[in-house]
């Protein structure tokens, strides 16, 4: 299952869980999966609704709107080109002395391209 911004705590989950089958019943990783998956499509329907609503008047509303409320996540080379960014921006940083985790995405991008 890809990443998603909207998913219900687990308290919640278990009073439905519980209202289902009508007393308290053990949480497990399917009904946690399952209220997920619900919550998700219920949420990307109400935003699909929206964005459609706001591009009557202006089609960018509507493509700003699901840009904010569900960014794509960086490209690693995006990700790359922002570490060297920051790094270069940082007085006195020697390229030698990037710092770990800028380093592993830098080379891990770096490792995606062709010799």
């Amino acid at each position: 299952m890809t990443e998603h911004p909207i998913t219900p705590p687990p308290e919640l989950v278990q009073q439905w869980v519980d209202a289902y089958f009508g007393g308290t019943v053990a949480q497990t990783n399917f009904h946690l999966d399952l209220a997920n998956r619900a919550v998700q499509w219920g949420a990307d329907q109400e935003l699909k609704a929206c964005c459609e609503w706001l591009s009557v008047p202006c089609p960018s509303y509507g493509r700003e709107l699901r840009n904010a409320r569900r960014p794509k996540p960086q490209s690693l080379k995006e990700q790359a080109l922002k570490a060297l960014h920051s790094a270069s921006f940082q007085p006195g940083t020697d390229f030698r002395q990037i710092d770990p985790v800028r380093s592993a995405v830098i080379r891990r991008a770096l490792e995606q391209l062709d010799d």
